[in-house]
């Protein structure tokens, strides 16, 4: 077997650097080194970053590296600019373990994105830097001239606070021809060093000794230590005193009250009288605080509790116990008493947490390491054997890391719109019985993440506004919710662009970002645009963002800002605003004989148009009235001679709106005699006759037909309002009242406009007729006479008025 025997400095350091590898090779998975004790600052103990396999450059601020120790200070520090871990102050290994054989700095390493925890353990070896010591420079002794050969003397042993080799001890006394030493072999070192009389003592010879004894620590170098020995012979009484037992082994509970007995111990002596009446007592070398701890009875021997038994402090005291005799010289004999202290479960756990982030978002995965907690237990067994629990129903759990080291870790989704934060309680308790616990309070703050998009309450909103509204007047304010917290929270309107026939979306209305008020950007007309349907988008500031759309239906509703428009009659001599008719003399009351037709550009009151004749000039009554909702010129009694016979009649058509707009049409009536009339006028009353008799023969079916067409639009018309007053439509700023039913008069009249009008919505549909209805009632403010001439209108010729205002109907529906 080939040996490797160091030659150097150097082939030490190689040496050590291999042991040190093979260390950290055997440990788990954690990184092992060892440092020597009293090395210098910058003394070089491990590449910890590159044995933890971290880059250099990744050490400060990419991942924020850091080491923490607890309770050892900064006796170690890490070299950031090339991953070294050297001592950093003086370690002085005795004041860190005392005599513990295992000492060790544990050590935390810790690095962010991702959080990753390290435990290195360093060893700290022993040098022999602490010499022998003796409890005292000097010890007295009495020895009687009459003591047999081979009587033995105790002798406190040196102390050495190294442990292994370096505190392995050899005694040596100094050369004498009296005394020789002997040193005990069990490795506690229970009995005390002995020194044993080889030769008869003569006080008349000498009667004073002094001897070295000298003790030598097994280090290298080794130290040494000495104490002096001043012998004094004494003659006469010579039995000394002698216990029943050399060492006395006894247990004592911690914390035991004062006046406990703990041993009473029992000497004999086998002279007589004075010289064998025996006195117990602490030896002169006793510690302080054996004294402040225990008490002896110098007459009975009993050692009692005088003061505080902790286990935590001193698990094993070491009384060294003289009894003396009264005789003259006095004799001595001594034992030890070793107590055991038993612990007893008087310390609670205590709980160190260090926090890693101050807050953890709501989309940490799961595992995520939120703080690192340890727990200590000054308790011994199972007193001190501690487990960690978690207050209950919460999304994190404790997982163990080391011994007695935890992580708090992420257990389950976090949702701050639900949570914000938690306060937890980690509560440690040892196996004591009654066992004991501590608590430590941790509060997890949980960072919002962009994760809800903003809402709006409906998904889509109905805004009335009068058409000619001022440029940029205000018609409605839309508002979205997120649920987000800070800037992805704060939410910025925008409109959806798309076109609207030839123009852009935005060249009617627009939204402002902030507040979400949607203005509109020019007067709307109803006449062109009857509903405008747009979407209005909101989009949160988060990373990234989120965003939901919102749909307004704008309904431009009409004002009266179109006066009547006459219409020419077929067949008639004139236009526009004149029209030219033949009438026979011999013709009775309540025949037509002409009809004024007009048509209004808007739409509802606005666009129910009535009649009426103006009266005569010179206040002549004339022989003709004109039908309120119909334009129909018609007798009212038979024409007579000393009737003019040209009548020019001036009939104004006025619409319903506020305020009202009108127009006036001018009507020649030529009065003739049966055989006057031209031939072209024959035509056209010939052809009037016979269109008046094909009216009547087809009354029947158009009846049926009427009635019909009346009731499906009857039931559109309900179906529509049902609809409209289940979802009450919401205003804008600048828009009117609800809507007003219009009525039409007794004779259910239909006003249409043949205008081409384009109705906007989601999709580009093609333009539709304009077509209002108007259920039968009176109008406010018509006149008695005008209901007269309605009944007569009723009551002549009913039949023809339905079928021309049903013929009117089926033109508009086609």
């Amino acid at each position: 077997m080939l040996v490797y025997r160091p030659r150097g400095p150097r082939d030490w350091r190689l040496l050590l650097l291999l042991l040190l590898v093979a260390a950290w090779k055997a440990g788990s998975g954690q990184v092992h080194y060892s440092v020597p004790e009293e090395a210098k600052h910058g003394t070089f103990v491990g590449r910890i970053a590159q044995d933890l396999g971290l880059e250099l450059a990744e050490l400060l601020v990419p991942r924020f590296f850091r080491v923490a120790s607890k309770g050892r200070g900064d006796l170690l520090e890490v070299n950031l600019q090339n991953g070294i871990l050297f001592v950093n102050s003086r370690i002085d290994r005795e004041e860190l373990c005392g005599r513990s054989a295992e000492c060790s700095i544990h050590l935390e390493v810790i690095v962010d994105r991702p959080l990753q925890v390290f435990h290195v353990e360093v060893e700290v070896k022993d040098i022999n830097d602490n010499p022998p010591m003796f409890p005292a420079t000097q010890k007295n002794l009495f020895i009687s001239e009459t003591r047999a050969l081979d009587s033995h003397f105790s002798l406190e042993g040196a102390y050495d606070a190294d442990i292994g080799a370096n505190a392995l001890l050899t005694y040596k006394l100094s050369p004498n021809e009296y005394f020789s030493l002997e040193v005990p072999t069990n490795e506690e070192q229970v009995k005390p060093l002995e020194l044993v009389l080889k030769k008869s003592l003569d006080r008349e010879v000498a009667s004073k000794l002094l001897l070295v004894l000298k003790a030598t620590d097994g280090g290298k170098p080794e130290l040494t230590g000495t104490t002096e020995l001043h012998i004094t012979v004494l003659d006469a009484n010579d039995n000394a005193p002698v216990f029943d037992k050399a060492v006395h082994r006894v247990k004592l509970l911690e914390n035991s009250r004062n006046g406990t007995l703990v041993i009473r111990l029992n000497a004999s002596d086998l002279d007589e009288g004075s010289n064998s009446h025996i006195l117990y007592s602490f030896a002169t070398d006793v510690s302080s605080n054996t004294e402040a701890s225990f008490h002896i009875d110098s007459d009975s021997g009993e050692i009692k509790v005088n003061g505080k038994i902790d286990f935590e402090e001193t698990k094993l005291w070491k009384l060294q116990i003289e009894a003396v005799d009264k005789g003259n010289p006095p004799m001595f004999g001594h034992c030890t008493v070793l107590i055991e202290v038993l612990d007893i479960n008087d310390n609670a756990p205590e709980l160190l947490v260090t926090s890693l982030s101050l807050s953890v978002p709501e989309d940490a995965p799961l595992g995520t390491v939120i703080a690192l907690i340890s727990v200590t237990d000054r308790d011994a067994g199972g007193n001190g054997q501690v487990t960690c629990s978690l207050t209950p129903h919460v999304p994190f759990k404790l997982v163990s890391t080391f011994k007695n080291y935890y992580s708090l870790v992420l257990d389950s989704a976090l949702d701050r719109e639900s949570v914000a934060d938690y306060a937890l309680v980690v509560t440690a308790r040892d196996g004591g019985s009654p066992s004991l616990s501590a608590t430590a309070s941790v509060s997890v703050e949980v960072a919002d993440v962009n994760d809800n998009a903003p809402t709006f309450a409906q998904a889509e909103y109905t805004v009335f506004v009068k058409e000619n509204n001022p440029p940029g007047c205000h018609i409605f304010t839309v508002s979205a919710r997120d649920a987000d917290a800070q800037e992805n929270a704060l939410v910025s309107y925008s409109l959806v662009e798309r076109r609207v026939g030839e123009r852009a979306l935005s060249s009617y209305v627009s939204v402002h970002a902030e507040s979400g008020k949607v203005y509109a950007l020019q007067p709307l007309d109803h006449e062109e645009l009857e509903l405008l349907q747009f979407q209005v988008s909101a989009r949160d500031a988060g990373v990234p963002p989120l965003g939901s759309n919102v749909t307004l239906q704008v309904f431009v509703l009409d004002e009266n800002d179109n006066a009547p428009a006459l219409l020419p009659l077929p067949g008639a001599g004139g236009a526009g605003g004149a029209v030219s008719e033949l009438v026979w003399r011999s013709v009775g009351a309540g025949h037509v004989v002409a009809k004024v037709r007009a048509v209004d550009a808007d739409s509802g009151y606005n666009a129910w148009l009535s009649y009426e004749l103006q009266p005569a000039a010179g206040g002549a009554r004339s022989p003709f009235r004109v039908a309120l909702y119909t334009g129909e010129i018609s007798t009212t009694r038979s024409l007579d001679e000393a009737d003019s016979p040209r009548q020019r009649l001036l009939v104004l058509v006025r619409d319903h709106g506020e305020p009202a707009l009108t127009a006036t049409a001018t009507v020649l009536l030529s009065l003739v005699e049966s055989g006057q009339a031209p031939k072209a006028s024959s035509r056209v009353l010939a052809g009037a006759a016979g269109a008046e008799a094909a009216l009547v023969d087809v009354n029947v079916y158009l009846i049926i037909a009427i009635c019909a067409v009346s009731s499906l639009l009857v039931l559109t018309l309900l179906l529509y309002v049902a609809l409209r007053c289940s979802a009450p439509p919401s205003e804008g700023a600048c828009g009117p009242g609800k809507p007003t039913l219009v009525c039409s008069s007794a004779v259910g009249s239909w006003s249409y406009s043949q205008q081409r009008r384009q109705r906007v919505c989601s999709g580009e549909g093609p333009p539709k007729t304009d077509l209002m209805a108007f259920s039968p009632c009176v109008p406010p403010g018509s006149s008695s006479g005008d209901s007269g001439e309605q009944q007569d209108i009723f009551g002549n010729d009913v039949s023809t008025a339905i079928l021309e205002h049903i013929l009117c109907l089926l033109i508009s529906i086609a």
